[in-house]
């Protein structure tokens, strides 16, 4: 599949970056934007995982590699969404799983009385950072989206990733037990 022999191409010194189609783009450009910044949402998953049980870090390790078949889907412009053999799309089975996964970790949760500061404990410290990159990653691809076609499936798959996030991060402190509750005014 990938063969890399070489990692530098010098091709991007023009301040390009080339797409799965051979297009080239500048680097600053709205889907080279959303791409870099699903890859420091995984980045941010891959610290996380440093600081979980075997269980959730075979998750996220699932979220890390759906996230590359994101990135993958944001590089390949154009408005047929469907995958192929060539193609990596993201398919809407990949956004049910993290719903099933979301499901199942909030029904042992007690129900927020109060929004929560991001804390507790330092696997649900990383949890949080990582949500706050994949609300970043958010933000980039409904940016692209506003100005160019985006596959509806990423777009629902990245506003799901950072719901798990926000729910794993709340069962790992104690089962929300250990969450920082956020007291309005306290420092008034």
């Amino acid at each position: 599949m990938v063969s890399l022999n070489r990692i530098y191409t010098r091709t991007g010194d023009d301040g390009t970056t080339g797409l799965v189609d051979g297009s080239r783009l500048p680097k600053h450009a709205a889907r080279i934007e959303a791409v870099g910044a699903v890859d420091e949402a995984n980045c941010a998953i891959g610290f996380a995982m440093l600081a979980m049980e075997a269980g959730h870090a075979a998750d996220l390790a699932r979220i890390q590699n759906d996230l590359f078949d994101l990135g993958a889907d944001l590089a390949t412009p154009g408005t047929d969404f469907a995958p192929s053999p060539m193609v990596l799309r993201i398919v809407p089975t990949q956004v049910e799983w993290l719903e099933q996964r979301i499901d199942a970790l909030n029904a042992g949760l007690a129900p927020l009385t109060s929004f929560i500061l991001p804390g507790g404990s330092e696997a649900a410290a990383r949890l949080h950072l990582a949500r706050t990159a994949a609300r970043r990653a958010e933000r980039a691809i409904t940016a692209l989206a506003a100005a160019e076609p985006v596959n509806p499936a990423a777009l629902a798959y990245i506003n799901r990733l950072s719901d798990h996030l926000f729910v794993l991060a709340r069962a790992v402190n104690a089962g929300g037990v250990g969450d920082v509750l956020w007291v309005p005014g306290a420092s008034r």
